[in-house]
C-alpha cells in the first residue's frame, strides 16, 4: 500500500512539471504557548503541570497549485527550562493538494490532520511534545466523507532503542448535507518491535484501538451556536506476539458538545472493560470514566486564538482529579515572498 503510495506521488511531480505556469516562495509561522496543571487522584505518579511555548517556522517551494516542498523547525521550549530549546523538530515533506486528494510524505504537522482524534487514541499532550508525524498521509474527500489513512514511525531501530511505528486511519460520513446525521469512526495501531540486539524474553508487542460512533449536529439550527451528540462502541488491541493472543475489552461512550459565543461545554462518558492504550488517555483504563470540560474563549480573532478550560474527571473511588488549562494559539497563515515564472 506505502510503496503504490509513494509511487502516486512521483508520477503527480512528473505529470505536471509540464504544465507549470508560475511557482512561487512562502513562508509560515505558527505557534502556541500553553499552561496545562493536572491534578489526578487516579494517577499521583502523572500529576504534572506542562507549561512552555512551541514556535514553527518553514519555508514552502509551490511548484503549481498542487505540488508544494516545505522545510523548516518546530521547536519547544518549556518555562524554566536549560538549554532553551527542550527539542527542535525538523519539518521536511512533500504534499500534493488536489481537489478531493491530500498526500503528505514526511515529517509534517498533524495539527489539523489528526487533532480530531479521540483521547482515547491520542492523548491531547502529543500536542505539546509529538507536533509532527514522521511518515505518510493520505485523504480522500467530497461533501458527505472524508477519509484518512497514515503511518508515523516513532522510534527507529538501532542496538539499543526499539523499532515502532503508529498506523491509522479515520473518516466521517454524512449522508445529507442538510441532515443532523453522521457517521464516524477512528484506529490506530502501535506496532512495537525489538532492537537490533535481543533482549531476553523480549517479544513483538501490538497495541491500539479504535472507536464507532453515531452523531447529530444541530450546529447553528438553536439558539446556540453549537450542538452535537455522539454515541457509539470503544473496543482497544493488545497482544505480546508468541505469548498471548489479542485482548479486546470493549465499552460505550458517548459525548455532547454545546457552544455559545465564548462559551463552550464539552462532556464524555465512558462505561467498559478498561482498556489500555499507549498513546491513549490513561483515564480509558478506568471501568467507568467521565469527563467535563468548562471552555472559555476570550480571544478569538481571524489569527489569535485563546482559551481557558476546566477539566473535572469523575471516576468511582477516587473523588474526582481536576485540570486547568490556559492556550493560546497564533497562526500568521502563509505569506508569499516571491513569484516568478518557470
Amino acid at each position: 500500500m506505502f510503496k503504490k503510495l509513494y509511487l502516486f506521488a512521483i508520477l503527480t511531480i512528473i505529470s505536471s512539471t509540464a504544465a507549470l505556469a508560475q511557482q512561487s516562495l512562502d513562508i509560515h509561522f505558527n505557534g502556541m504557548g500553553f499552561l496545562d496543571n493536572r491534578e489526578y487522584k487516579d494517577f499521583i505518579d502523572r500529576s504534572h503541570t506542562y507549561s512552555g511555548v512551541r514556535t514553527a517556522l518553514d519555508l514552502g517551494l509551490n511548484l503549481d497549485s498542487v505540488n508544494h516542498f516545505i522545510v523548516g523547525v518546530n521547536a519547544i521550549h518549556e518555562f524554566g527550562a536549560q538549554p532553551y530549546f527542550l527539542k527542535a523538530n525538523p519539518i521536511a515533506y512533500y504534499s500534493f493538494t488536489g481537489k478531493n486528494w491530500l498526500f503528505n510524505a514526511g515529517a509534517f504537522p498533524r495539527e489539523g490532520l489528526l487533532t480530531d482524534y479521540p483521547r482515547a487514541l491520542l492523548n491531547d499532550t502529543l500536542r505539546y511534545y509529538r507536533p509532527n508525524v514522521e511518515g505518510l498521509l493520505a485523504r480522500v474527500h467530497n461533501d458527505h466523507f472524508v477519509e484518512t489513512g497514515w503511518i508515523d514511525w516513532v522510534s527507529r531501530q538501532t542496538n539499543t532503542e526499539r523499532e515502532q511505528f503508529l498506523f491509522g486511519f479515520s473518516g466521517k460520513y454524512k449522508p445529507s448535507l442538510t441532515g443532523p446525521f453522521y457517521v464516524s469512526h477512528y484506529f490506530l495501531l502501535l506496532h512495537d518491535a525489538g532492537p537490533a540486539i535481543p533482549i531476553p524474553n523480549d517479544h513483538i508487542a501490538d497495541n491500539g484501538g479504535g472507536q464507532i460512533r453515531l452523531g447529530l449536529d444541530f450546529s447553528h439550527k438553536t439558539i446556540l451556536d453549537s450542538l452535537s451528540f455522539e454515541a457509539g462502541g470503544m473496543m482497544s488491541f493488545e497482544r505480546t506476539r508468541g505469548v498471548d493472543g489479542f485482548q479486546k475489552p470493549a465499552g460505550f461512550v458517548s459525548s455532547v458538545y454545546l457552544g455559545w459565543r465564548r462559551f463552550a461545554l464539552f462532556d464524555e462518558f465512558y462505561k467498559g472493560k478498561g482498556s489500555h492504550i499507549d498513546y491513549g488517555d490513561a483515564f480509558y483504563e478506568k471501568k467507568t470514566y467521565n469527563r467535563l470540560d468548562l471552555i472559555f474563549t476570550p480571544f478569538l480573532s481571524g489569527r489569535v486564538k485563546g482559551q481557558f478550560i476546566l477539566s473535572f474527571h469523575q471516576t468511582p473511588g477516587y473523588g474526582g482529579s481536576n485540570q486547568e488549562a490556559f492556550r493560546v494559539t497564533v497562526d500568521l497563515g502563509r505569506q508569499t515572498l516571491v513569484r516568478f515564472k518557470d
